[in-house]
């Protein structure tokens, strides 16, 4: 059997990984959407970095897909897509799923939202429909 950990090691060395002291830099460019990655509870319990677009994991291949009925127009648009999860692992298997549907610039926070914390970054609450 495969174990995520191999899987996640895997995506590592076909992706570009930015740590979070780094990712930080690009908050606030008009050419960058970060995308939180995290169950919507984890959202609302910890917050979420200020403009990130919130895509659940399970739905992200079928939003990517300009074909698909349910793809999002965040994704057709000419930015580099900047993954995050808790602690970069669904964001690495997340960044290479859409390296090969075709995404030309992905890349994800190698240590997660938690490194995001840990580096000062901003967080705002996540707002209730």
């Amino acid at each position: 059997m495969k174990r995520v950990k191999d899987m996640v090691a895997e995506a590592n060395t076909k992706i570009r990984s930015i740590p979070a002291a780094e990712a930080r830099d690009l908050l606030g460019r008009d050419d960058v959407q970060f995308v939180d990655l995290r169950d919507v509870r984890e959202l609302q319990r910890e917050g979420m970095i200020p403009g990130a677009f919130h895509c659940p994991r399970g739905m992200l291949e079928f939003w990517i897909d300009p074909e698909s009925p349910y793809a999002k127009p965040q994704f057709q648009a000419d930015r580099t897509f900047v993954f995050y999860c808790q602690s970069g692992w669904r964001s690495a298997l997340s960044t290479l799923a859409a390296q090969d549907m075709g995404l030309p610039k992905v890349a994800h926070v190698v240590d997660g939202f938690k490194g995001w914390v840990d580096a000062g970054g901003p967080v705002e609450a996540k707002e209730k429909k």
